[in-house]
């Protein structure tokens, strides 16, 4: 492909990533109107929100295997379809478990596309080149975090939060006429399709059951009959799945990826990434709504640090990657500023400073900004162009699992923690809403049923209870972070320092093609082949 050509095609690919990253954080600001409005509780807030992650982790790695077997650009006009179609349908949910039901077809899409549009990287550009093309990725996906919630306010505060949905269907159809217009792949592996069935079910039944049992430990208790089912569901489903990943002839995902240093210590350190990107984001929104007071729109401007400081890092590094070749000291860099973005957040009372809060929420999203999208880099520039699909699938999975998990581990937390305060000050509450009369029947109805207050809307006595009592209980959630940004530094500094190859995933099979087929001719005719010892041809200094 020509300079234009492969810039044509990134634009479409880029487009179908703002389109995913915006439909799914277009309602952060707006979830804590849409669940009571829909009748949900807690619970089902954390839901609508664990549900995406995770088909979107249960697909990925099923897309990412695809990739190497069969038609890309088909396989993302297909992720694109479904994705379009799901938004359309959460916009017409009647209840939460329909709207939660839509989610997860956002989600199954949604893994495709991120999932595709990083294989598809790897076919035009070389790991040197792709530094600061996948900065500028992570830039449309930190225009999309900051963009999204401001965009979902608005909508929800001037037209109804069902816009928050529908403004994906536009977005998807113009991104699958570009790449349909601009996108053209040689697809790098030819080969009979043979899909792991027996995989891919044990995968989403060990995934499902520890999300669903994270998502319901407190109510369940540690020690109960619920706890020992679903974890050990888990555990024989993940039992399973690794005997079956051993003996199918194509693994959905790949064990002898794990001997690769590389992939196994990126596989750590995304974990952390995937709940600094998820957890924080989702729960912010409640801290700005709940203890602060805010509406949507205020909310998604008061979040525009977070995505300035992913915007900011990612496309400077990116640039500094790709000129330089040195990619190491940038994710250690990234790495500890996460651990001190994380750490700050975890102190947020409902009077903190906003400047401090903003101030937090920049390192943090400087630091997934320098990590994230230079994880994958690493990880492709060190697995061979038929795996690449997978491996670079593999990564954003467990990245989409610990987001997750994390979000279902925090949501958790948080309602456990609200719960204690509430009933620690249960005899303040009760004096303030009785003075309140018959409004205070409403609230008291309301924080029984276990629903989101709009503490905007409170009278001052009760409203100022419930922000402390919420700011504390997500600054408790916020500590989940902690260790895990700390997990990933240590990976990252043990990642080994191999220098990014000049040849994009095309070029690099066809030099393995020629490299066999001249071990082939040399070990028929004991001599060199004339075709095969010809000089090389150049083209811009890189081998052809």
């Amino acid at each position: 492909m020509s300079h234009r050509q492969v810039l044509q095609a990134l634009s479409g690919l880029m487009l179908a990533m703002f389109c995913s990253m915006v439909s799914t954080t277009v309602v952060g600001t707006s979830l804590p109107i849409i669940v009571p409005e829909l009748g949900g509780s807690q619970t089902s807030y954390t839901w609508v929100v664990t549900m995406t992650l995770l088909t979107t982790a249960i697909s990925t790695p099923i897309w990412g295997k695809l990739a190497d077997l069969v038609n890309r650009k088909n396989l993302m006009i297909l992720a694109l379809t479904i994705f379009i179609l799901a938004s359309a349908g959460a916009g017409l949910s009647q209840n939460t478990e329909m709207l939660i039901m839509f989610r997860g077809f956002q989600g199954l899409g949604g893994g495709g596309l991120a999932a595709l549009s990083q294989v598809l990287m790897a076919d035009i550009l070389s790991p040197r080149e792709r530094g600061k093309y996948m900065g500028l990725f992570a830039g449309v996906m930190a225009v999309a975090t900051v963009g999204g919630p401001l965009l979902g306010g608005v909508l929800t505060d001037s037209v109804g939060w069902r816009w928050n949905f529908y403004v994906g269907v536009p977005l998807g159809i113009i991104a699958i006429v570009v790449l349909i217009r601009t996108l053209r792949i040689e697809q790098i592996k030819a080969a009979k399709v043979r899909i792991d069935y027996l995989g891919i079910v044990l995968l989403s039944v060990a995934s499902g059951f520890l999300l669903v049992w994270v998502s319901n430990v407190a109510t369940y208790g540690w020690l109960s009959w619920e706890t020992l089912y679903m974890v050990g569901t888990a555990v024989i489903a993940t039992g399973l799945f690794i005997v079956v990943e051993l003996k199918v002839a194509e693994p959905l995902i790949p064990l002898t990826l794990f001997r690769n240093r590389t992939f196994t210590l990126s596989v750590l350190a995304s974990i952390s990434i995937g709940v600094a990107m998820f957890g924080t984001s989702v729960y912010l929104a409640q801290y700005m709504q709940i203890s602060r007071g805010y509406g949507p729109t205020e909310a998604g401007l008061l979040t525009i640090p977070m995505a300035a400081g992913m915007l900011i890092a990612s496309t400077v590094i990116g640039q500094l990657v790709t000129r330089t070749g040195k990619w190491k000291s940038y994710l250690v860099i990234g790495a500890v500023l996460m651990i001190a973005g994380t750490s700050l957040l975890s102190t947020l009372h409902y009077d903190t400073s906003l400047w401090l809060v903003g101030l937090y929420m920049f390192l943090l999203g400087a630091g997934t900004g320098m990590t994230m999208q230079n994880l994958v880099l690493v990880v492709q520039n060190t697995t061979s162009p038929q795996e690449v699909g997978v491996a670079s699938s593999g990564v954003n999975f467990f990245r989409t699992v610990g987001g997750t998990t994390g979000v279902a581990v925090m949501g958790s937390v948080l309602a456990a923690s609200m719960t204690q305060q509430l009933s620690d000050r249960a005899a303040e509450v009760g004096a303030a809403i009785a003075a309140l009369g018959e409004k205070g029947k409403a609230i008291a109805a309301q924080l029984a049923s276990g629903s989101l207050p709009t503490t905007r809307d409170m009278p001052e006595s009760i409203r100022i209870i419930i922000e402390d009592a919420s700011a504390q209980a997500i600054s408790h959630a916020f500590l989940i972070g902690v260790p895990l940004a700390v997990l990933s530094l240590i990976a990252i500094v043990f990642l080994p320092n191999i220098p990014l190859l000049r040849q994009n995933n095309v070029e690099r099979v066809r030099e393995q093609r020629r490299e066999n087929e001249f071990a082939v001719a040399t070990a028929e005719t004991g001599s060199i082949p004339v075709h095969v010892a010809e000089p090389e041809q150049t083209d811009g200094g890189r081998r052809k």
